[in-house]
Formats: structure tokens, sequence, C-alpha cells
């Protein structure tokens, strides 16, 4: 029973998936083929396109499952300690300290095998 419900919720979501895929391809061959409109109506044309796909696109099942992503996620965000102005100025100053450093490095290390070689070779 379970198997013939699944199987018909694909299905519908293969069509959905169709359509969101139809409303893409209308509101670019249509902002192409109206090109000599105004980029103002063009625009609103593609944003509500866009947002009937996007609409359609969430009543799939990896629509929903993507939207119970974002609303965990948002959830998730809420719960980070970030950190303070001067932790983040620390933060950023070692690391481009250690990025010079590894820059002065890298550079002597390729220059001395520079010599190497065009010592060997000349």
């Amino acid at each position: 029973m379970s198997s013939n419900a699944e199987t018909q919720e694909s299905r519908g979501d293969v069509f959905k998936w169709a359509v969101v895929v139809l409303l893409v391809a209308v509101a670019v061959v249509g902002n192409n083929f109206y090109s000599a409109e105004s980029l103002l109506y063009r625009l609103i044309a593609v944003v509500v396109l866009a947002g009937i796909a996007g609409f359609v696109a969430l009543n799939t099942t990896k629509g929903r499952s993507f939207a119970k992503l974002a609303r965990e996620a948002k959830t998730e965000i809420r719960r980070v300690v970030w950190p303070t102005r001067q932790e983040t100025v620390q933060t950023t100053l070692i690391v481009l300290a250690v990025v010079i450093f590894m820059s002065l490095v890298l550079w002597g290390v390729d220059s001395l095998l520079g010599w190497i070689v065009s010592a060997v070779i000349g």
C-alpha cells in the first residue's frame, strides 16, 4: 500500500519538477523574446515566474525537505556564539601574519631552488 502511495507521490513530483523546468524555460525564452520591452517589465515577469516555480518546487518531496533544512539551519544560526570585534580583529591579524610569513618562506625556497637549478644547468 505504501509503495503505491510513494509511486504516485514520485509521479506527482516528476510532474511538478517538469512544471518548474517549463516555468524557468518560459522565463528565459520570454526574457530573450521580449528584449525590446522595458527591463522593468521583463524583470517583474522573471521574478513572478521564478516565484511561482519556487512555490511549485517547494511542494515536492525534495522541496519540503529543503525547506525543513533551511528552517533548522536558521534555528542553528541563532545558537552560534559569534566572536566579539576584538576577537575578530586579533584572528584576522594572526591570519595575515601567517600568510605573510608563509609567502616569505615559499619565496625563499623558490629562490633557493631556482638558484640551485640554474647552477646545475649553467
